[in-house]
């Protein structure tokens, strides 16, 4: 499809990846619905691109009608989603609060399912749209120390799979972008910050572009940067094989 003049959401577009995905998405002349939590951004951003903001907290499961109704209502008709929110964690699950597991299973699990079902019948009755859902690498490979990320990102990555063949043959395709490390708020967030010298963090326009890529093209899955890809696939083939080089490189 072509983004040059399509309706899109952006979800997380306060800061960083959606931030730079909403204005990689209005260069290549969509009109972007930016929401998330901070409303000044937010505005400031619609501002910048035009398009307009909803601000919305996805833990609330009202949230993905809101904003399929936000752009319906405002702009027409929707064509593209882009389900970017999210938040990490890093530390044993044993001192993980109760409240800390819900959260990360909401915001990154329930959230993208609830605005992808909701958005659905919109694309479907148009017969054509993309929906775009941003896990991580974590997801294919998961990381030691974030149990509870990495397991809400694989979630991201079997829901995506099945959805595709679901809507095989109906015009509307289903991505997921899966990024490395990337300079955001996102460690700050997570409670660690990034200590490791390699691989060193990619700017969020980098996954911004793959993104919009991903929403032209329809492509299945991608991986920020691609040599990610490999230990990926070692992982997917001789897990015990990966396990041994990841204890011995990090």
């Amino acid at each position: 499809m072509r983004l040059a003049g399509s309706i899109a959401i952006v979800t997380g577009a306060s800061h960083g990846i959606g931030r730079a995905t909403a204005r990689a998405f209005a260069v290549r002349g969509a009109t972007v619905v930016a929401s998330g939590l901070h409303e000044q951004e937010l505005a400031d951003l619609a501002g910048d691109i035009g398009g307009s903001h909803l601000t919305v907290d996805v833990r609330d499961p009202a949230h993905a009608d809101a904003l399929v109704k936000h752009a319906v209502d405002r702009h027409g008709r929707l064509d593209v989603v882009v389900v970017n929110a999210g938040v990490g964690h890093a530390g044993p699950v044993a001192e993980m609060s109760a409240a800390r597991v819900a959260d990360l299973v909401d915001i990154n699990v329930r959230a993208p399912l609830l605005l992808t079902r909701a958005a659905l019948p919109a694309l479907l009755d148009q017969r054509s749209g993309a929906i775009v859902l941003v896990s991580s690498i974590a997801g294919r490979m998961p990381v030691a120390g974030e149990a509870v990320y990495s397991a809400t990102k694989a979630a991201i990555e079997a829901f995506a799979e099945p959805l595709r063949e679901e809507l095989r043959g109906t015009g509307v395709t289903v991505s997921t972008v899966a990024p490395g490390v990337v300079a955001t708020r996102f460690f700050e967030d997570r409670g660690a910050p990034y200590a490791r010298r390699f691989p060193r963090p990619l700017p969020p326009e980098a996954v911004a572009a793959v993104i919009a890529r991903a929403a032209e093209t329809g492509a299945p899955q991608s991986v920020v940067p691609r040599w990610l890809a490999l230990p990926a696939r070692i992982h997917g083939m001789a897990p015990a094989t990966f396990r041994r080089l990841a204890r011995r490189f990090g």
